[in-house]
């Protein structure tokens, strides 16, 4: 199995501290690299082990958010001041400064609305789970009670593979 091709590992376990033992242990002998993670639920720090960079999914919340402000504020004042001016409750229909306190929870929900919408959209996106792409699970047991870690290995599989059974990995496969 010594040859210069890319060899694709899955190593599974069945337990999240194991797995973040074995991760630690292929990361400490630099071995290969690793290409992903499955996991039936979210697993603590695993981002700081693997050192993934900084989403920018916060700043996009903030522009979806922004984005959502405008259109709350112009669509406000066209309905309200523009288009149709309605004296409700004595307050003034010419200005849209003065009227700001009643269209207050228009503005907030709309601007909420956009965020939240966009951020669920931009999400999908990101995570390619948009209609008609299936996405990619080699084990399905990864959904229930299994943790998963695909690498890509070059050379010396014997001996990680022996490293990481030694270590908790309850099965290693193989795949060319």
């Amino acid at each position: 199995m010594n040859n210069n091709k890319d060899i694709c590992l899955h190593v599974l376990y069945d337990d999240d501290r194991i797995l973040l033992n074995g991760i630690k242990i292929i990361q400490c002998h630099n071995f290969c690299s690793i290409n992903e993670v499955y996991s039936p639920f979210p697993i603590h720090n695993l981002d700081k082990i693997l050192k993934l960079k900084k989403t920018n999914l916060s700043f996009l919340s903030f522009v979806y958010g922004s984005f959502g402000f405008c259109l709350a504020s112009l669509l406000t004042w066209y309905i309200m001041i523009f288009d149709w001016p309605q004296n409700i409750g004595g307050k003034p229909s010419f200005s849209w400064i003065k009227n700001i306190p009643s269209f207050i929870p228009v503005i907030f929900e709309i601007s909420i609305f956009f965020s939240a919408h966009l951020m669920c959209i931009s999400y999908l996106i990101q995570c390619k789970l948009f209609p008609g792409f299936s996405p990619k699970n080699p084990d399905p047991r990864t959904t229930d009670n299994m943790f998963l870690i695909e690498l890509s290995i070059k050379n010396n599989s014997e001996k990680l593979v022996n490293l990481l059974k030694e270590n908790g990995a309850k099965e290693v496969i193989i795949k060319k």
